[in-house]
């Protein structure tokens, strides 16, 4: 088994390819051990000293770090997913992905509408791509909601990545979106 890594926009997180499928649906964002309760992948990747994030996409796998040097974590995460991958245990202990309460009111629902469709076309896969995630949250007065997780969660850029490419984007789209803020 080959597992390929990429870089991502922060420099604390890494994205690993396991060249299979990950998650079949959703995503899942575990910021600490507890969290990953439900995941025996996530729980392997937490034993490593210095692992602080385990983010499951569709087909990668992003960890976030501490202080430590990824020189020296690397190969203890690249070997915790392999011998994963290898067992054939499942990655998550029951199947459903992350699943949080939206809101909004029921006359913006043709905005909110438009603004889901432009999130999961265009902006889902390129985070995605970066090793992260946005998803709708709720939309109030103008105000966009996101929830961002993996590695667009801590990232450096990511005010940025929600200021002039989200915002602009769902503004030029739709007029009534005035602002766009992370949850």
């Amino acid at each position: 088994m080959f597992i390929q890594t990429e870089a991502t926009p922060n420099p604390a997180t890494l994205k690993f390819l396991p060249g299979k499928s990950v998650l079949q649906s959703g995503t899942m964002d575990f910021r600490d051990a507890q969290s990953a309760a439900a995941s025996p992948l996530a729980r392997r990747l937490f034993e490593i000293d210095g692992v602080e994030g385990v983010f499951f996409g569709s087909d990668f796998i992003a960890i976030s770090k501490g202080d430590q040097d990824w020189q020296h974590l690397k190969p203890a995460i690249l070997g915790a997913i392999m011998e994963h991958f290898m067992t054939g245990a499942p990655i998550l202990e029951s199947e459903s992905a992350d699943d949080e309460d939206e809101f909004f009111t029921d006359g913006d629902e043709e905005t909110v509408n438009t603004i889901r469709e432009l999130i999961e076309t265009r902006v889902r896969p390129a985070v995605a791509h970066d090793g992260g995630d946005i998803t709708f949250r709720g939309f109030r007065e103008g105000v966009v909601y996101l929830n961002m997780r993996g590695a667009c969660s801590g990232c450096p850029s990511s005010t940025a990545t929600l200021k002039n490419g989200i915002e602009n984007l769902l503004r030029h789209f739709v007029p009534d979106v005035q602002e766009v803020r992370p949850v």
